[in-house]
C-alpha cells in the first residue's frame, strides 16, 4: 500500500519554489508515495507535477518585490473572507486525503503570511490519534528576520509542530546556521539532503544535442525582477569579448508583457529572446557562458553544467538569500560575482571577459537531494508509525 503525502507549496513572486517542489514530488512518486500537491500560487508553464494529484487553492501572489501585500488574480488585496475560504479548503482536503506524511515547503522559516491556513492545518494534524509525520522543506539559505523575537517565534513553531526539517543543501558548503543562527536550537530536527537538481543535468545531457552550442545564455528565473539584468546584458554584449557569440535571453514567464515586447522589438542580430525553455540543462551544458541571477534552481543548473558564469544576485534590504549564496560561490571560485548595486554595461562586460578567461573551481556538491528527500520521508513515516 502506497504512503500518502500531502505536499503544500506556495509561490509568491518567482518560480523557484515550484520547480524545486516538482523535482521532490517526482522523487516521492518514484519511491512509491501517493503524492497530492497543494498549490497556492499561479500556474508555472512547463511544471505539471506528472503522476501527482493536485489541489489548486485560490491563487495568491505578492504585489511586488517587497512581499508586503498579498493579492488575488485580479491584483486586489486578499481579505479575511478570502483567507477563511482557503483555510477551510485546505482542511477539507487534508481530511479527505488523511495523509501519512505532511510536507510543508518553507514554513515556518518563510511564508509567515500564510499562518492563517497553516496553523489550523498543523493543529488539526496534531489532533489526529494516528497523526501524520510533519516535515518542513527548506532551501540552503533562509532570509533572517530583523526582529529577534520573530526568529525565536519561528524556532518555537518548529519545535512545537514539526518532526523534522529537511534542508536542501550541504552543511559543509552552506550550513543553515550561516543564514539563520537560531537553527542551532533545533539541530536535532535538521536533516541535510544535498541539493535538489534536475536529473540528467550537466555535461552528459548537453552532449545529446546541439541546441545552444557556443551561445551565451542569459537567465533571470521567473523574470518578475529580471528586467534590469536583461537590458544591461544587451548593452554589455558589444563591449565584451563574447560579442561574436549568439546570445539567448530567457526572460521567464513573469516578466511583464510590456518589457518582453520591447526586448523582442529591439532585438539585435545574433540575439534570441524567449520566455521559457524546457531544456535549460542542455542549453547550459553547450553554452560558453551563463549570465544569471542567483536563485537556488538557477545555481544548481549552472553548477551541474559546469559552465562559466557571471552572477548578479537579486537583492533588496529584506531579500538577502541570493546574495548570501552567490557570495559564497564567488569565494569558492565557482562564479564571477557582480553586485546588483554595481551593475552597469561596462562592469558586466568586464566580468564576462574575466569569467571566460580565468580558471574556475568545480565544487563537489551532492546534487541528489530529491532522492534523499524521498528516502528520508519514508523513514520518517515508518518512525511515526512505530512510535
Amino acid at each position: 500500500m502506497s504512503k500518502r503525502v500531502l505536499y503544500y507549496v506556495q509561490s509568491l513572486l518567482g518560480v523557484g519554489h515550484v520547480k524545486r517542489a516538482s523535482l521532490i514530488a517526482g522523487a516521492l512518486r518514484a519511491a512509491g508515495f501517493d503524492v497530492t500537491v497543494v498549490l497556492g500560487g499561479a500556474p508555472v508553464p512547463g511544471i505539471t507535477f506528472d503522476g501527482c494529484s493536485r489541489v489548486l487553492l485560490p491563487p495568491v501572489r505578492t504585489l511586488d518585490a517587497t512581499f508586503s501585500t498579498l493579492v488575488d488574480t485580479n491584483g486586489q488585496p486578499i481579505d479575511d473572507a478570502f483567507r477563511d475560504g482557503r483555510a477551510a479548503r485546505l482542511l477539507q482536503e487534508f481530511d479527505a486525503i488523511q495523509p501519512q506524511a505532511l510536507l510543508i515547503e518553507m514554513f515556518p522559516f518563510g511564508r509567515g503570511q500564510f499562518r492563517f491556513e497553516l496553523l489550523p492545518l498543523l493543529q488539526e494534524a496534531w489532533a489526529r490519534p494516528d497523526r501524520p509525520c510533519i516535515v518542513s522543506s527548506v532551501r540552503d539559505v533562509l532570509i533572517r528576520k530583523a526582529e529577534p523575537q520573530r526568529n525565536q517565534a519561528i524556532i518555537g513553531l518548529a519545535k512545537r509542530f514539526f518532526d523534522r526539517v529537511l534542508v536542501h543543501g550541504d552543511p559543509d558548503f552552506i550550513p543553515l546556521t550561516a543564514s539563520f543562527p537560531e537553527a542551532e536550537a533545533i539541530a536535532d530536527k535538521l536533516i541535510y539532503t544535498g541539493y535538489v537538481a534536475e536529473a540528467g543535468a550537466g555535461i552528459e545531457a548537453g552532449n545529446a544535442c546541439e541546441t545552444g552550442r557556443g551561445e551565451v545564455v542569459v537567465m533571470v528565473g521567473g523574470g518578475a525582477v529580471g528586467e534590469p539584468l536583461l537590458r544591461t546584458a544587451l548593452e554589455a554584449r558589444p563591449l565584451s569579448c563574447a560579442a561574436g557569440h549568439v546570445w539567448r535571453l530567457l526572460t521567464g514567464p513573469n516578466l511583464p508583457e510590456r518589457a518582453f515586447d520591447e526586448l523582442r522589438w529591439n532585438c539585435p542580430d545574433g540575439v534570441v529572446i524567449e520566455r521559457w525553455r524546457a531544456d535549460v540543462p542542455e542549453l547550459l551544458a553547450n553554452a560558453v557562458l551563463c549570465i544569471s541571477q542567483a536563485g537556488y534552481n538557477t545555481m544548481m543548473d549552472v553548477l551541474s553544467a559546469r559552465v562559466p558564469a557571471v552572477v548578479v544576485p537579486f537583492a533588496t534590504p529584506t531579500e538577502t538569500e541570493q546574495g548570501v549564496r552567490a557570495g559564497i560561490l564567488a569565494e569558492r571560485g565557482a562564479i564571477t560575482l557582480v553586485a546588483a548595486d554595481d551593475l552597469s554595461p561596462k562592469r558586466l562586460a568586464a566580468s564576462i571577459d574575466e569569467a571566460l578567461t580565468r580558471d574556475r573551481t568545480c565544487l563537489p556538491l551532492d546534487m541528489h537531494g530529491a532522492e534523499t528527500t524521498a528516502r528520508a520521508m519514508a523513514c520518517f513515516c515508518a518512525g511515526i508509525r512505530a512510535g
